[in-house]
């Protein structure tokens, strides 16, 4: 029997895993800003759910935030092909489609529990009291959720490997060599919504971000090979979040706040620390350069 504690712990590992692996893949594409956009605009897909349903259970409000995010990865790249400049595109999208979010909540929702503290920073403390019976055993729906989402990204991520590692480091090689470049972007854009979805119950909008962006920058400080970055990125976000509930604990905080400074604690270490790109390195390697000659 899992206690109330594993459960916290196996669910911010599962967010620090999932997202560490989709984040590996938004820094190679230098889109660490189409999670921030994706991870506020879910909110409006929540909001537009509860409207239509009346109820804040179901599948619904997953489908709404996973189309929102859809909505924006599609609009940003409708409004850079139409010459806007990428991060404008994204600025416009995000701000706008959260902006309405967030005046839906403050007027329509009305007395409503769907806050938007609770949807920024999330509550991972209370992800073991929803629970479900699968095949006999008991579950929290959060921890399904990702587990479930877990299984979809590595599914996709040995499915596209190479084609993605193609699309992410050379794109201009991928449309040369005849791959679906924008279907391929699409298909990865909606497994960022997915993921980001998945995650936003447990750590909130803007802990996601942290969870997407800070463990696979920490990775890439270490790694040059995209397979061993996959990894790292996917172990640093779990280390993140169980280190974070034990900060949380200590100091008496917020679960997820604790999370996304550990990642930021993690990347700390990895640019002091790192044998490639870390500070220690870049003192160290010109020492030995003198002492060769």
């Amino acid at each position: 029997m899992i206690s109330y504690e594993g459960w916290i712990l196996i669910t911010g590992a599962l967010v620090g895993i999932t997202c560490g692996i989709v984040g590996a893949y938004l820094i190679l594409r230098r889109m660490a800003m189409m999670a921030d956009a994706i991870s506020h605009t879910v909110l409006l897909g929540i909001v537009i759910a509860f409207l239509i349903t009346q109820s804040l259970e179901g599948v619904h409000m997953l489908i709404g935030a996973i189309g929102a995010g859809i909505l924006t990865t599609f609009l940003v790249q409708w409004f850079h092909s139409k010459g806007v400049e990428h991060d404008a595109s994204i600025g416009v999208v995000f701000t706008s489609l959260f902006a309405l979010g967030v005046i839906l909540i403050s007027t329509a929702v009305g007395n409503v529990h769907l806050d938007i503290k609770h949807a920024l920073m999330g509550e991972i403390a209370f992800i073991p009291w929803n629970r479900l019976t699968l095949f006999g055993f008991e579950i929290p729906v959060a921890t399904a959720t990702l587990l479930l989402v877990l299984a979809i990204v590595l599914f996709f991520v040995l499915a596209f490997y190479k084609e993605w590692k193609i699309t992410s480091f050379d794109p201009a090689l991928a449309v040369s060599l005849g791959l679906p470049v924008m279907l391929l972007h699409y298909l990865f854009m909606t497994l960022v919504s997915i993921t980001t979805v998945a995650s936003f119950d447990a750590v909130g909008a803007i802990m996601v971000v942290a969870m997407l962006i800070t463990p696979a920058a920490s990775a890439y400080l270490w790694t040059n090979r995209l397979s061993i970055m996959l990894v790292l990125s996917a172990a640093f976000g779990a280390l993140s979040a169980i280190l974070g509930y034990y900060v949380a604990l200590w100091l008496d905080s917020s679960i997820s706040g604790s999370m996304a400074l550990m990642t930021g604690a993690v990347f700390l270490v990895s640019f002091i620390c790192s044998p490639s790109h870390g500070l220690v390195s870049r003192w160290v390697r010109p020492e030995e350069t003198t002492k060769a000659q």
